[in-house]
């Protein structure tokens, strides 16, 4: 039976990027649309919500683009990439000033000058399409299908050559990609890694066994047709996940590592190391976030949820001393070998929950040893109470809070208020064009009643 067509108009975006319109007395998103706009819709059910499929448009926003890829309606990788890019750092600034609606002096999202082949950690799968074709792209979203996609526009153009090459060899080699349903097959996925400034890449095929017959051939093709190719790491996975990488790999070309070159500082890149997708708009994060601490030589700093490193030792040219903790033991592996690589002699770093470190520090309160400045950047789902009421018992002057969701970290903030810290800054980022992500840093400084 035909589907009932409605027509509608777009009141406004929510923060997944959909459009939002009034139907029935209820609000119900629509993907794909903008506010303003006149739309025909269809309605239909995922899970307990309802939404609206965008038919057609027939009143277009003058801030709709035009020129959108061609991919965008299935991938699900960008979310509002039918949005003119200025208007989408108007969306983003907006979507921020919504969550911290006190704070009256917030400036817009800074965004990039090209918003385009940004990201520079990239992976694709394989698989056959219904006419046994072998076929590299990403999965549609909210399926399991694989769509097949020849030119991603937000991912480094290298990478996507890189892909094109490996179906090449895939059919010239007789390389089966693998069926996780029926275990059979070889290749599975690519991961695809690039310095920003060094230029070298890191390729590395995802595969059901670390030896396979055409292995050899496949990296000398690509090595061969890629001499910006400096390693090549086979990985192996042939579980039933929904994760990219497994847990067992086998350097085969190269040192096994690339190196990028952020704020001046030299980093290591191994294939499971967290390094910012976007090292430019990095840069400008890091800057920013730094630059609106005052962070001088006076100021002791603790980098909490530190990775490898990153903004502990950029803040370390800034800072008398940093502090970076990190409960993964390989990250803070790769933290220290940057630090000596860096030569940089006024930063540690220590294997520990943070959580726990702090708590122990406002134990022992020692002047030496006294963290004026605390720099937190804590994963999606933002930071925990636990976490949190250490830190508050730490007594730290300064708080720079860098998250990828506004929305926990307005949670997080909210209870810092309590603690006794008021916002003195915000800055919104735009470290993903195209997509609804928003990177906001919050600069919290603690009240000078608190401090009695």
């Amino acid at each position: 039976m035909k589907k009932k067509v409605y027509r509608v108009r777009g009141k406004y975006l929510d923060e997944y990027g959909r459009g939002v319109v009034s139907f029935n007395h209820s609000m119900i998103p629509v993907p794909g649309l903008l506010p303003g706009e006149l739309a025909q819709i269809t309605l239909y059910r995922k899970g307990p919500q309802t939404l609206g499929r965008l038919e057609s448009v027939l009143e277009k926003s003058p801030e709709r683009e035009e020129n959108i890829c061609p991919y965008f309606e299935k991938c699900g990788g960008c979310q509002i990439y039918h949005m003119k890019y200025d208007c989408q750092l108007d969306y983003k600034t907006g979507q921020v000033a919504r969550l911290f609606d006190r704070f009256k002096n917030i400036p817009g999202t800074l965004g990039m000058e090209d918003p385009y082949g940004y990201r520079h950690k990239v992976h694709a799968s394989f698989g056959k399409d219904r006419h046994g074709k072998v076929i590299a792209g990403i999965y549609e979203e909210g399926t399991h299908r694989l769509l097949p996609v020849d030119q991603c526009r937000i991912q480094d153009p290298a990478a996507n050559e890189v892909i094109r090459a490996i179906l090449e060899a895939m059919e010239r080699f007789k390389i089966q990609p693998y069926n996780e349903d029926t275990g059979t097959g070889m290749l599975r996925h690519v991961l695809i890694r690039t310095g920003y400034k060094t230029g070298q890449m890191m390729v590395v095929p995802v595969a059901a066994s670390l030896d396979f017959p055409q292995g050899d051939a496949l990296v000398h093709f690509l090595v061969k047709r890629f001499p910006k190719i400096t390693t090549i790491v086979f990985n192996k996975n042939n579980g039933k996940t929904s994760m990219v990488l497994g847990h067992q790999q086998r350097v085969v070309f190269g040192r096994g590592y690339i190196e990028d070159i952020l704020c001046g500082m030299k980093f290591r890149i191994s294939p499971k190391s967290f390094y910012q997708v976007n090292p430019p708009q990095a840069e400008v994060l890091y800057e920013k976030a730094l630059a609106m601490a005052g962070i001088t030589k006076n100021d002791r700093v603790l980098d909490t949820y530190c990775g490898t490193g990153t903004i502990t030792l950029i803040s370390a040219k800034y800072a008398g001393f940093v502090t970076g903790v990190e409960l993964n033991r390989d990250a803070v592996k790769d933290a220290r070998f940057n630090a000596a690589q860096n030569h940089v002699e006024n930063a540690e770093f220590v294997c520990a929950d943070a959580a726990a470190y702090m708590g122990q520090i406002a134990v022992d309160f020692k002047r030496e040893k006294y963290y004026n400045v605390v720099i937190m950047d804590p994963p999606r789902s933002g930071s925990n109470p636990e976490f949190l009421k250490a830190l508050a018992r730490m007594k730290p002057e300064r708080i720079v809070y860098i998250s990828c969701n506004p929305i926990t970290q307005k949670r997080d903030v909210a209870l810092m208020n309590r603690y006794g810290y008021g916002i003195r800054g915000i800055c919104p980022v735009d470290m993903f064009p195209m997509t609804a992500g928003i990177e906001n840093i919050v600069l919290l400084q603690r009240r000078r009643e608190a401090s009695k």
